[in-house]
């Protein structure tokens, strides 16, 4: 079993609430320093409280997404947002002023905190009073979208599914089968698509109304800011939508081409494009959940010891959430719990090859904040997406070569790392249609409903469409961005899964060349936390952080190769 750390500064027992967080908030702020050695004692103080703030936060935000129905536990989740964090907004603000304002500041070791100041002082430029409450509601408004996608079910035959249950129907050989489960679940999800139109319209509003309080022309700049993208610009996210275009969007095409010729059809349509070509059923690399977990246990102990013993101590402190369920929230996440050291997965699993994936890249994350644990302050934990995703999505290929723990069958498993590799480059063209669409959305915020429709499918047209004919409905074309929970809940945040993709790409390279070398490189990696620059990381990684066309295509040609081999 795990157990938090022993605190210093915040009272064991310590309940959360504004009453008791406020006295430590006063003293932090209050409390006389008069020397480095007491600023750097304040620091990780302050790094104490913020991480008590965040393993709360996070068990609220857990539960309420492991049962949507809960109105208890949506009421505890909306109290800490309503209630708790705009309070602890301006202390923050306080303490960072402190922070900088310090005649000790100078005195720090300059490349132990650069990172960390550089975010304080961002933080500080960024910061405006009228912005808390706005905050907040955008807060609140955007766990909407998992109630209401949470609910979806649908019928097929006389069984009741989730929509992740159901998309499982896809993969059938059976054309009618498939056409008929893409349907149904098409049509529920347009049941709410007025409903998700709405919700978005008024997230959109409040996101705006933050860029402008924060005098910014348009809640794109704003967020390259607030997220700290202190290492690529809007112009660069351009350039690798079009280095994706180029280079990868062609390969994907032939690969199109081969599956309408293998299943001997005049058209693909969206039902189409998840059977397996070879006719065969679709792979079942497990029984339930306890065997997803059991088997990825064997699988990342086969990696490494070290890797599979952070998962056995997940699943023997219970934190997993595997089986999908109707009224659990959509997708997966894995969440850092920040006192305790260890995170959560959550997920929705259907018994599909895709539920594999999405267990190993949630394992990838897993095993960076155990690698992040014991880094001095919290937010020396907080990595930027960049390279976080490349945890993730380097785990997902290392860990191919020990996907036999799932098949036992030889031919299963050549099927299921030949999914995964054209899977890698699938995700280039979708990541570069949900970024280039919020930078449309936002550097356009008085766009209509029907305006944004259009931009959505000439912009997924020019990346292929999914590589479908979607002529005979043109409405769920239309609607398709709102299955993408990160434009509703994390907005900007896609970008980075394919600067990661690439990374991942790389890594994987680099360890079928040398395994021992390429997975110490990968750890180090993680190990950094946000100590470091990303370039800085991915170097440490053995990596390039580049998303020029001359490097997709030389990671694309990697991967041709490897596709070639299988």
């Amino acid at each position: 079993m795990i157990h938090k750390k022993p605190r210093t500064y915040v009272p064991a027992n310590f309940e959360m609430n504004w009453e008791g967080l406020e006295p430590l908030f006063n003293e932090l702020i209050a409390r006389p320093i008069h020397s480095v050695e007491e600023l750097e004692q304040w620091m990780r103080d302050r790094s104490e409280v913020e991480a008590a703030i965040e393993e709360d936060f996070a068990w609220r935000y857990i539960r309420m997404t492991c049962d949507t129905t809960s109105e208890d536990l949506l009421a505890k989740f909306q109290y800490f947002a309503t209630e708790v964090e705009p309070k602890i907004a301006p202390c923050n603000n306080e303490l960072n002023k402190k922070l900088v304002e310090s005649e000790y500041a100078d005195q720090l070791d300059g490349e132990k905190y650069f990172i960390y100041l550089r975010g304080v002082r961002k933080a500080l430029e960024l910061f405006r009073e009228e912005n808390i409450p706005v905050q907040t509601e955008i807060q609140v408004e955007q766990q909407k979208y998992q109630s209401i996608t949470g609910s979806m079910s649908v019928h097929i035959g006389d069984k009741e599914y989730t929509m992740e249950q159901a998309a499982v129907i896809l993969k059938d050989t059976d054309r009618a089968k498939r056409q008929n489960a893409w349907e149904t679940i098409t049509a529920r999800r347009l049941q709410d698509k007025d409903k998700l139109n709405e919700l978005f319209d008024h997230l959109r509003a409040l996101r705006h109304k933050l860029a402008l309080n924060a005098n910014f022309e348009n809640f794109r700049d704003y967020m390259f800011q607030a997220l700290g993208r202190f290492d690529y610009t809007p112009q660069d996210c351009y350039a690798f939508h079009e280095a994706i275009e180029k280079e990868i969007v062609p390969i994907l095409r032939d690969q199109a081409e081969k599956r309408r010729e293998a299943l001997k059809l005049d058209t693909l349509k969206p039902w189409d494009m998840d059977v397996d070509v070879s006719g065969k059923a679709a792979l079942k690399p497990f029984k339930n959940g306890d065997d997803l977990i059991e088997k990825s246990i064997q699988c990342f102990s086969n990696i490494s010891r070290y890797l599979g013993e952070r998962l056995e101590i997940m699943k023997d402190n219970h934190l997993f959430d595997v089986e999908s369920r109707k009224g659990k929230a959509p997708g997966g996440y894995n969440y850092p719990l920040a006192e305790t050291g260890a995170p959560f997965i959550f997920m929705n699993s259907a018994n599909s090859f895709r539920d594999l994936t999405t267990m190993v890249h949630e394992g990838g994350h897993a095993v960076h904040t155990f690698l992040t644990a014991d880094l001095e302050l919290n937010d020396f934990k907080h990595t930027p997406a960049e390279v976080a995703e490349l945890a993730s999505m380097s785990m997902e290929l290392i860990s191919m070569d020990n996907w036999d723990v799932y098949f036992d069958n030889a031919e299963d498993l050549k099927r299921a790392k030949r999914d995964q590799l054209i899977d890698a480059l699938k995700t280039l063209p979708w990541v570069a249609v949900v970024d280039q669409f919020q930078h449309w959305i936002y550097t356009n915020p008085g766009h209509t409903d029907a305006e944004r429709y259009d931009a959505w499918v000439q912009i997924y047209s020019r990346f292929g469409a999914g590589f479908a004919d979607w002529e005979d409905r043109p409405d769920a074309l239309q609607n398709l961005w709102q299955k993408q929970l990160h434009i509703f809940e994390v907005p900007f945040y896609y970008i980075e899964y394919g600067m990661a993709q690439l990374g991942a790409i790389a890594v994987w390279k680099n360890y079928k060349e040398n395994p021992e070398k390429g997975l110490q490189q990968y750890l180090d990696a993680l190990k950094l936390g946000y100590t470091k620059t990303i370039k800085e990381i991915y170097e440490t990684a053995g990596i390039k952080f580049d998303f020029s066309a001359d490097y997709v295509a030389e990671l694309a040609d990697f991967v041709k190769g490897e596709l070639e081999k299988i």
